[in-house]
């Protein structure tokens, strides 16, 4: 698996996971934030950017990977981040190493697969819609535009499938479908902070709800103006967050109830 490190601190350690459609450079805008005496371990998840696909296409094969990454990795413990579908990814390596996981970070993050995507894995029509959807510049343009509500005007959602093998994406959707998201964590003891975008997907809201009623512990943060793509959209206010730096008077405030 492809590790891109950004910065170069050991005391704040991050092993960052991008979405659906992404890779490594997903996190650049976020490193920009990064304080002196942190990295982010940015992946290419397997079949994304310079990672080979894994040998077979199941969940336990892209984990298997994300914990080799979490054990290579330099400094002591290690926050996961992850965006997106990413997010959940990020849960499963920190559960899978306890002795490095110190804190998860979970950016604009699904628990499930919403319907509007569950449409791509119905045969040969999903199929079909998928490639309508995302596999050509005219259908990403009006994908993006007709997704105005739930990004700014310094995002596009879509951008990043211009450069993917949509065999991977379709494969990485078929595992998200089989994965329960929240049962398997509901003993995650491990600090959490969920930072989401304001105008960002209801699921995404009602993912934040179903994680926060089964952690007490977790932060929840909406991010104002942004929408899905908060790394983007709000990079200033999320390293915040990310980093911990977050003034003391306004800690109240910004964690949503």
């Amino acid at each position: 698996m492809h590790v891109k490190r950004y910065g170069t601190g050991t005391e704040q350690v991050f092993l960052a996971v991008h979405g659906w459609a992404g890779n490594h450079r997903t996190f650049a805008p976020l490193a920009r934030h990064l304080p002196d005496n942190a990295s982010i371990l940015a992946v290419d998840l397997p079949g994304y950017g310079k990672s080979s696909p894994p040998p077979e296409w199941r969940m336990e094969s892209v984990v298997d990977g994300l914990v080799e990454a979490a054990r290579q990795a330099p400094g002591g413990p290690i926050t996961f981040m992850g965006l997106c579908s990413g997010a959940v990814l990020a849960l499963m390596a920190a559960k899978e190493t306890p002795e490095r996981a110190a804190r998860v970070v979970m950016i604009d993050p699904f628990a499930y697969v919403p319907w509007y995507f569950r449409i791509f894995l119905w045969g040969s029509f999903g199929y079909h819609a998928y490639h309508v959807t995302f596999a050509n510049s005219l259908g990403r343009r009006f994908t993006n535009r007709s997704l105005a509500r739930r990004r700014t005007g310094k995002s596009n959602l879509t951008k990043a499938f211009a450069q993917v093998d949509h065999s991977v994406t379709l494969s990485y959707l078929r595992m998200f479908n089989t994965v329960d998201a929240v049962g398997p964590f509901k003993e995650m003891r491990l600090p959490i902070d969920i930072a989401y975008g304001e105008r960002t997907f209801a699921a995404v809201k009602d993912s934040v709800k179903q994680w926060r009623a089964q952690w007490p512990q977790a932060r929840a943060w909406e991010l104002p103006g942004a929408g899905h793509q908060p790394i983007e959209e709000a990079g200033a206010s999320l390293a915040e967050v990310v980093f911990e730096e977050v003034p003391e008077e306004a800690r109240t405030g910004a964690a949503a109830e």
